[in-house]
């Protein structure tokens, strides 16, 4: 299934100007965006499933800061997602207005 343009215009915003989009990750994956420092992730749909997929790659991404953007509305399930397993990152609404910390766990 292709991307929709939302996801695009996206993933291009969270790069940067320096970043890179599609950055190839081990067992066939991609990260949709990453800078030097930073990994990020764009999630829209909103499914469990697939927010902890997500945050299985930023995990799986070895940059120090992680960061995961959804839809204001998918805020928490985004967090309980990236709790389960067990990344400490950002989580940031698309625009950017709001973000929430996961603290690493003890």
């Amino acid at each position: 299934m292709s991307e929709s343009q939302s996801h695009k215009s996206a993933k291009k915003k969270a790069a940067g100007k320096s970043g890179q989009t599609e950055v190839p990750l081990s067992r066939n994956r991609r990260l949709d965006a990453a800078t030097k420092n930073k990994a990020i992730e764009v999630e829209r749909s909103g499914n469990q499933k697939n927010l902890v997929k997500a945050s299985q790659r930023l995990r799986d991404s070895n940059k120090p800061q992680k960061v995961l953007q959804v839809p204001q509305k998918d805020m928490d399930k985004a967090i309980k997602a990236m709790k389960q397993v067990g990344t400490s990152g950002t989580v940031k609404n698309l625009s950017s207005t709001k973000r929430k910390q996961v603290p690493k766990k003890k």
